[in-house]
């Protein structure tokens, strides 16, 4: 490759770039160009190919964390990425309305103040969530915008907004006529605290310590008793059975019997199950850890254990729930036998209840033993308090059905997916084995989850949210002909569909028989304009009052918010019906898949499942995303994850505000390694004096490592400082007295650096082009082909690692060509030539404006700022197309030949750097000064190499003069490829005995390499067996470790000789 033609287009001035580079100064005025350009939109006719990310709606409970901004970044960094290289990109924003989660926030607000959820209407309370939605949603959108989100801001979707509550109606509608939806009366996972069901994926099992009680049942007969072992004793009040194993030797006397439940009075039989794990016997070790504390009798309640509850089952027992929604004992819901002595519990907390039942036993004489007893009990993922399972009537989505479920599974990648999926009826669909996991461990968290799923409980008793289009009425069995020969055959709470007036006017309609007898009527209502369509009613509120009018109720609960969750990629497209809101023709069609999805592995099988199993089933398999990137996860410095709720999240904007967006993003990329979460310890800022300080800590309740809700200040500590834990908890609520301390970490520092380093090389480079003479002619050295085949292959690796979501490794290879090659080599290298070579200039214009080309995903601010300076002297360079652009987010990515990226140059360059290091090291040893010129004697095959590197080696190693290595006196010998070469200038500045001690200790080192590879090599097995290219490897490295420990001898002995 000989000398670049054509000239930079005109002269970039440094006069106008600041000595250094301050974010705060840029960010929000490239912000607002880039909105007001509409570089963000995506069109759906937009011809070009299509690639589109949904961005997880975060919830409207509080502002984004680190976490957060970790997963947008690296979104954002493949939008850009994409965007430059021509495809026609959406990045769709919005918010999830988080019922449950919003909820619980607003009331902790109310109780705050003084009230509850209880004095105000549904309306009126949900107008104070919308309040508290509407202020939330502008914070976490400005958040976005100050870390460079580039969505499409013009679509911003939320999760309750028509658009989005169209499609919920319609796929709820669409799954109840297709018997999909059902009602059912089950044990369901109770949250106590905020007095909703929740799905089995909203449990987290948390390891308890606790004990296990051991209380006695009398037989009924009065001949004794048995003992059962519990954790729970203050469920016993709704025992309705104990349990033994068929195989126990005591089952045979102990058939057919029953005991008196203590405290209630009750009978209830001993029954045989094979569930129940029998005690250890004296001598055998247990092959159940459960073994070595069971009785080998087990207390049955199927009101409040799931386990029980299948028991009960099979055994026809009876179920009697003592229990309120909020978790106190209770005779109101399904105990009627309670006693004088049993009413005493009535009203306790479970938690007293507990003490209270175990000091009865004790106290009379019927408390065996207690033992202390770790297991794990299962904790609501939104309150953190233990669930209860809970006997309620609550409605379902058929998971289980192979329409969902098995259409799930069918989807993942034929090489992700362990074993065979189930086959489907009607044979393949589309989106079959399409869908693939990065990394791919997590595949089988997303089959294993499939494969023990159970029916996903939707329904939540709460008022924020998308409430059940479900209206119901009880009708008498007796009489009503119809109905009852419409249930005759089926289960009792099954709903089954009939055809109606109700139906012809486009409802759907279906009824079922309740356990105690009675038949209910259920209508589903569909979207407006289906209903409309069908002709009887012209708007959803007439046919709302003639339910009303025939009895009918609608449902008060709302849908678990995963449900709308779960509908996201279609919602946001304007499913089912794009056409009839504006400016969404198209968009189904050309964005769903999307190409990936990015999230945490937490939400795997909360979110990543549902939405497989909706899209396959509302778009004829098609999937909702082909790919999906799990990404790390942000832990505080004790290795807590962040989180909202619990207020040891950072605010990205702090972040931002001491270091900048650049610097949070480029970190948050070098921290996404595919293999381990990352902690993050975290400083405070004292808002009185800017001084950054280690928090004092505290441990929640429940066990969290938390700052302190009150700071003092380190400078004054009569000046305190709300934390925003302090705030979230409500324990410190911020004022002007009581000011928030902003987070901040040193972690950040590097990508701070970053930014700099790369603003003050653009800012010389662009100096250093003002100075030059643009015809003094001239031809590239080797330094220049070095650096474009550094910039070539590094574009190679970053598109091969970016498409594997590998961000760690394309800013570790960002990082290295900027700081290193770029900064470090080529612009010092160049130094005293580029002014009067103008192919070197042009080629340094081509560089710089290929740089920040290559940076702008990572780091957009920073480089957009430079843009303008840069593409001011864009040059035309053979093989590597710059057209030029008025923004940077406009331009192309660049896309050299692949002929630039030339091995052997950067193999000969490496010798100039192995070269200039050998030098570099010596003058260091030696606190030779850096302006100190020093004459260097070589052989003739090092001065050819210095003569071809064209001034680079004199440059970097500090040289006045290269002489022939016969020419040498006073000089001290250094090593260079197996070679002697000398270096004068050193005498009187060198310590001789420190440089022999320094080369006997490297002869020695050599020696023993040369021995290990010789050993090596002369294994017959080694040599026979290993990969050629191993042995091969093996045998240059023996060779250069003989030749290291030939010039370390030659150079001992010019210093002996010397001496």
């Amino acid at each position: 490759m000989n000398a670049m033609t054509g000239s930079p287009a005109s002269t970039g001035s440094t006069t106008e770039l600041p000595r250094s580079y301050t974010p705060s100064d840029h960010e929000a005025v490239i912000t607002r160009k880039w909105l007001d350009s509409g570089a963000f939109s995506a069109r759906a006719d937009d011809g070009r190919p299509a690639y589109s990310i949904m961005i997880p709606p975060p919830n409207v409970t509080a502002a984004l964390h680190l976490g957060h901004a970790l997963n947008n970044t690296l979104q954002d960094i493949l939008v850009r990425y994409h965007r430059m290289r021509g495809f026609n990109t959406l990045w769709m924003p919005g918010t999830d309305h988080a019922g449950i989660a919003t909820q619980a926030v607003v009331e902790k607000r109310l109780i705050a103040n003084g009230s509850k959820r209880t004095d105000y209407s549904r309306d009126e309370f949900i107008s104070l969530v919308q309040e508290w939605k509407d202020e939330y949603e502008a914070t976490i959108i400005d958040q976005l915008h100050a870390m460079g989100a580039s969505c499409d801001w013009n679509r911003t979707r939320f999760t309750m907004d028509p658009v989005c509550a169209t499609a919920v109606r319609e796929a709820f509608f669409r799954l109840f006529s297709d018997r999909l939806i059902y009602r059912g009366k089950r044990l369901v996972n109770w949250d106590p605290a905020t007095q909703t069901a929740l799905a089995d994926d909203e449990v987290e099992m948390q390891e308890v310590p606790g004990h296990m009680w051991y209380l006695q049942y009398p037989l009924d007969d009065g001949s004794g008793s048995i003992t059962v072992a519990t954790t729970r004793p203050e469920t016993m009040l709704g025992d309705t059975a104990v349990a033994m194993n068929p195989a126990d030797p005591r089952a045979e006397k102990l058939r057919g019997r029953q005991v008196r439940l203590p405290i209630v009075n009750r009978l209830i039989p001993i029954v045989e199950d094979d569930y129940v794990v029998m005690p250890v016997s004296e001598g055998q070790e247990a092959t159940d850890p459960k073994a070595e504390y069971a009785t080998g009798f087990l207390k049955v309640t199927p009101a409040h254990d799931p386990n029980d509850w299948e028991i009960g089952r099979r055994h026809d027992l009876q179920v009697i729930n003592v229990m309120a929604p909020d978790g106190s004992i209770s005779d109101r819901h399904g105990w009627d036998d309670a006693t004088e002595e049993a009413s005493a519990f009535i009203g306790l907390s479970r938690e007293d209840a507990r003490t209270s039942i175990v000091q009865w036993f004790s106290d009379n004489d019927l408390l065996e033993e207690v033992r202390e007893y770790s297991h794990s009990v299962g904790h609501s993922y939104r309150s953190h308090v233990p669930i209860e399972p809970y006997l309620s009537d609550q409605w379902f989505v058929k998971v289980t059905d192979d329409r969902l479920g098995g259409s799930a599974l069918r989807s993942l990648d034929s090489d992700q997916y362990e074993g065979e999926p189930p086959l489907r009826e009607g044979g393949p669909l589309v989106g079959d084995g399409e869908l693939e996991f990065f990394p791919a461990r997590y595949a089988r968290t997303f089959q294993n989850w499939h494969e023990s799923i159970r029916d996903w409980c939707i329904s939540r008793q709460l008022w924020w949210g998308h409430r059940i289009p479900v209206w119901s009425r009880a009708i008498e069995s007796d009489g009503n002909d119809v109905a009852a020969q419409a249930v005759e055959g089926h289960e009792d709470n099954e709903l089954v569909p009939i055809q109606s007036d109700w139906t012809a006017s486009g409802l759907a309609h279906a009824i079922r028989r309740s356990g105690d007898g009675m038949l209910e009527e259920y209508i589903c209502m569909p979207v407006e304009s289906a209903l409309v369509q069908a002709g009887t009613y012209a708007s959803e509120p007439e046919a709302v009052e003639a339910l009303e009018s025939a009895g009918f109720r609608q449902d008060p609960d709302v849908l678990d918010t995963w449900f709308s969750s779960a509908l996201w990629p279609l919602s946001t497209l304007g499913w089912p019906d794009p056409d009839r809101w504006d400016g969404m023709n198209g968009l189904l069609e050309t964005f769903n898949p999307s190409t990936v999805l990015s999230t945490g592995r937490e939400i795997i099988t909360l979110w990543v499942s549902r939405m497989v199993m909706f899209n396959r089933y509302f778009r004829d398999g098609l999937l909702p995303f082909r790919e999906v990137f799990i990404h790390l996860i942000i832990q505080d410095g004790a290795g807590q994850k962040m989180s909202k709720s619990l207020g040891n999240g950072v605010d990205p904007r702090d972040i931002i505000h001491t270091h900048g967006a650049d610097a949070l993003r480029f970190v948050l990329a070098q921290m996404s390694t595919n293999t381990q979460d990352a902690r993050l310890p975290v400083d405070l800022v004292c808002p009185f004096t800017g001084e950054v300080f280690e928090p004092k800590m505290t441990r929640t309740s429940q066990g969290y490592l938390v700052p302190e809700p009150v700071q003092a200040s380190p400078a004054d500590p009569s000046k305190k400082m709300a934390t925003l834990y302090g705030m979230v908890s409500g324990l410190a609520e911020p004022s002007g007295e009581l000011p928030l301390a902003k987070n901040t970490s040193s972690r950040f520092d590097a990508g701070r650096n970053f930014a700099n380093k790369l603003w003050n090389a653009c800012r010389f480079a662009l100096g250093s082009l003002e100075k030059s003479d643009p015809d003094a002619g001239g031809e590239l050295t080797i330094i220049d082909r070095w650096i474009i085949s550094r910039l070539a292959g590094s574009l190679a690796t970053i598109q091969r690692h970016i498409d594997m979501y590998e961000f760690h490794i394309c800013s570790e290879v960002i990082y290295d060509f900027v700081w290193r090659d770029f900064c470090d080599w080529y612009l010092e290298g160049i130094k005293p030539t580029v002014g009067s070579n103008s192919a070197q200039q042009r080629m340094l214009a081509g560089i710089i404006n290929a740089t920040l080309r290559l940076v702008h995903p990572f780091c957009p601010f920073v480089t957009e700022a430079l843009w303008p300076h840069v593409d001011a002297v864009t040059p035309e360079l053979p093989g590597l197309p710059l057209e030029r652009s008025e923004m940077l987010i406009n331009a192309h990515w660049p896309v050299p030949d692949m002929d630039l990226h030339d091995p052997e140059i950067e193999s000969e360059f490496g010798r100039v750097k192995e070269l200039v290091g050998v030098i570099r090291n010596m003058r260091s040893q030696n606190n030779v000064p850096p302006k100190a010129r020093l004459v260097l004697h070589a052989d003739s095959e090092t001065t050819e190499l210095i003569r071809q590197a064209g001034g680079v080696v004199q440059t970097m190693a500090g040289l006045s003069d290269v002489q022939d290595l016969d020419d040498a006196q006073e000089a001290i010998p250094i090593g260079f490829e197996g070679r002697t070469l000398m270096l004068g200038g050193l005498v009187g500045q060198v310590d001789i005995a420190s440089e022999k001690n320094r080369l006997d200790k490297l002869i020695q080192e050599k020696q023993k390499a040369v021995t290990g590879f010789t050993n090596k090599l002369s294994n017959k097995g080694y040599v026979d067996n290993a990969p050629d290219a191993l042995v091969e490897q093996t045998r240059q490295l023996l060779a250069q470790a003989e030749a290291d420990l030939e010039a370390a001898r030659t150079s001992l002995g010019v210093l002996e000789g010397g001496a």
